[in-house]
């Protein structure tokens, strides 16, 4: 793969150009409360209002193929079904809303909601995060890259001035929002204005897209190119990266608010007590770039504090529909 680096620390880049205060403008829909401060749902304190259904209900974010991840995630869904007592139906969504839609109606119990939904999540549908995957050293994170086939003649951000540029869906950090801020602000070009914006769904769609000349250049999160070249589904030498930002945390994890907390203790410590070796969890994470081989502690209001400032700098809103 060519890379031609210009990583920029993007969150202080948009604080700069528009300062902010992020914390304060995110807020919980009016069918949750947050006694605790901690930006999340609280459990409820009645009994009568948890729910302990006798299937567990589980939804990887959208990010690329649902049939691929469906035997990606079922050595951890076997083991979660075994620390719960619950059989454990894995939920392939086509997109960011209608995972979060899912959770909101009370469908979706347990899930993995992408970086740019997660904030979405937990003010629409209770979710309430807890792990991410990380390096056994601890390090975790993703990259938001700009990409470009190597024939495209584009070899730098301001190329593509003229030409089309994909994005994911709305809701995705690195598919839209951040690269839009950093378009915006660092390079001052406008989709519509300067350049023409597709939305490709995916972001395996839009590194397809670019490997296959439809698209002429693409934002997206570095990690699923790169578990794609793992599998052989591209060439990695095909592409050049044209921006990589400073890393993002990754997908996040977690529970519905509602569920007892006995059962949220219970999943929690199936996530932390997973043993990763020789699993098909293992096989397409550890591929990843910092490896991702084990689940870590997180919480909302801390590694998440930089997407809701990128949320605000864009003027995103949390109302619930």
């Amino acid at each position: 793969m060519t890379y031609h680096p210009l990583v920029a620390g993007l969150a202080t880049l948009l604080l700069a150009a528009a300062p902010l205060t992020a914390a304060a403008e995110f807020q919980l829909d009016s069918r949750y409360s947050d006694a605790d401060g901690d930006l999340i749902a609280d459990i409820p304190t009645d009994p009568a209002d948890w729910i302990d259904p006798p299937v567990l209900v589980f939804a990887y974010t959208p990010v690329e193929d649902p049939a691929v991840y469906e035997g990606v995630w079922a050595d951890f869904l076997d083991h979660l079904s075994e620390e719960t007592g619950k059989p454990v139906q894995f939920f392939p969504v086509q997109s960011n809303a209608a995972q979060i839609e899912a959770m909101r109606a009370g469908r979706l119990h347990v899930a993995g909601f992408n970086t740019g939904s997660n904030p979405l999540a937990v003010a629409c549908a209770g979710f309430r995060p807890f792990a991410m995957m990380a390096a056994e050293d601890g390090t975790y994170g993703y990259r938001m890259a700009i990409i470009t086939h190597v024939d495209s003649g584009i070899e730098k951000v301001e190329d593509i001035k003229g030409r089309t540029m994909a994005f994911t869906a709305e809701t995705s950090n690195s598919g839209y929002k951040a690269p839009s801020a950093l378009l915006s602000s660092k390079f001052g070009m406008e989709a519509g204005r300067d350049f023409e914006a597709a939305f490709s769904g995916k972001h395996d769609n839009s590194v397809l897209g670019v490997y296959n000349k439809d698209y002429d250049a693409a934002a997206i999160a570095d990690q699923v190119m790169i578990r794609m070249a793992a599998r052989g589904v591209i060439d990695q030498d095909q592409i050049r990266v044209i921006y990589e930002s400073d890393p993002f945390p990754t997908t996040g994890y977690g529970v519905v608010y509602n569920l007892s907390p006995e059962l949220q203790e219970k999943i929690k410590a199936a996530f932390f007590n997973f043993d990763w070796e020789g699993t098909s969890l293992l096989a397409e994470y550890g591929n990843s770039d910092p490896a991702q081989e084990a689940f870590v502690p997180i919480t909302f209001q801390n590694e998440w504090s930089v997407i809701r400032e990128i949320d605000a700098a864009m003027d995103v809103s949390y109302a619930c529909q």
